[in-house]
């Protein structure tokens, strides 16, 4: 895959760039961007975070999984992590699965946990 201009500069410039692909719907261009920002700072669970949701508008579910996956092992008690596994583990029709990280998420948030 060849480099496009979207993915150089500054680590902000390209965290603004991915925001902004993201919230027009671009969620493939998002992910490319993402990407190369996870790999540099795989420790900040923000761009992680980011990058699963393009993953999951784009449905790649797959992918999704594995860095949702990646973000709770990093921080557990991110509640929207959670919430975005147990929808992608649904997606996929592993509701006994998603089951756990729903309910996880609803407890989190002070949602009623059924």
């Amino acid at each position: 895959m060849s480099e496009s201009y979207f993915e150089f500069g500054t680590p902000a410039e390209r965290w603004d760039r991915a925001k902004m692909f993201f919230d027009a719907k671009e969620y493939v261009t998002a992910a490319r961007i993402l990407t190369g920002l996870v790999d540099e700072v795989p420790e900040q669970v923000a761009p992680r975070l980011l990058l699963a949701r393009a993953y999951y508008h784009s449905a790649r579910l797959a992918k999704a999984e594995t860095e949702l996956l990646a973000v709770l092992e990093r921080d557990p008690v991110e509640h929207y992590a959670h919430l975005m596994l147990g929808r992608t583990l649904e997606r996929q029709g592993r509701a006994d699965e998603a089951a756990p990280h729903l309910r996880m998420a609803a407890a989190m948030s002070g949602e009623a946990v059924i």
